[in-house]
């Protein structure tokens, strides 16, 4: 927990990171925001810490220095618990069904589920990217929840039009798309119909942190 104090008027969004596999979409939505200059006010739920000892190099500690602010899972009275906190959106990359369920019921027993409550009910942008398969109807039903709440499910689902040179390419397209529903142009993907990516454009790094100057991002 870092909140001290927070500039008015700028460009913040709230991160989540859940427990479910994919740890990487999460690191790199934190780069590719910081990049673009968004301040960005991260909660990682207890599992997503777990899940960040197998799937990355990176501590807990590292993860959290990507982004401007963040929170403990139980600090229930951080400024992005409150609708008065103005931001740009929330994202949850990646998004457990735990946490799906958690939000569409509106428990708000955690900060991030608090967090997301918050964004719907000021009927501000919610992206949740759903890392999960095969769904039960419980999962599909608590989509339609979130989804009839005004919130976007966006599964991490890869185009391969793209022509993928790896994992990182995948990874880089399904947050680019991703942030492309917050009117954010990540650049770090080819888009159907249009001029490919040039060379010297930024590649992703999901598990490795790396100079934010090599990622080119307009809000």
């Amino acid at each position: 927990m870092n909140h001290t104090s927070y500039p008015r008027g700028a460009h913040r969004m709230v991160v989540g990171i859940s427990g479910a596999t994919g740890i990487a979409y999460g690191i790199r939505t934190l780069q590719v925001l910081k990049a673009a200059g968004i301040e960005t006010h991260l909660v990682m739920s207890r599992s997503a810490r777990l899940t960040l000892s197998y799937e990355s190099d990176l501590t807990t500690a590292q993860v959290q220095e990507l982004a401007d602010f963040h929170y403990s899972p139980e600090d229930v009275g951080a400024p992005i618990a409150s609708g008065s906190f103005r931001t740009r959106g929330m994202i949850v990359a990646p998004c457990s069904v735990k946490s799906l369920a958690q939000i569409a019921v509106g428990t708000c027993d955690t900060l991030l589920a608090r967090a997301a409550d918050v964004t719907l009910k000021e009927r501000n942008r919610l992206v949740l990217m759903v890392r999960e398969t095969p769904l039960t109807l419980t999962h599909l039903r608590n989509m339609t929840t979130v989804t009839e709440n005004g919130g976007i499910i966006a599964p991490p689902v890869p185009a391969f039009y793209t022509r993928p040179k790896g994992l990182d390419d995948v990874i880089d397209q399904s947050v680019g798309r991703a942030l492309d529903l917050f009117g954010i142009d990540s650049e770090t993907f080819p888009r159907w119909g249009e001029p490919a990516v040039p060379a010297q454009a930024p590649t992703s790094a999901p598990t490795t942190p790396r100079p934010l100057a090599q990622s080119a991002v307009h809000a």
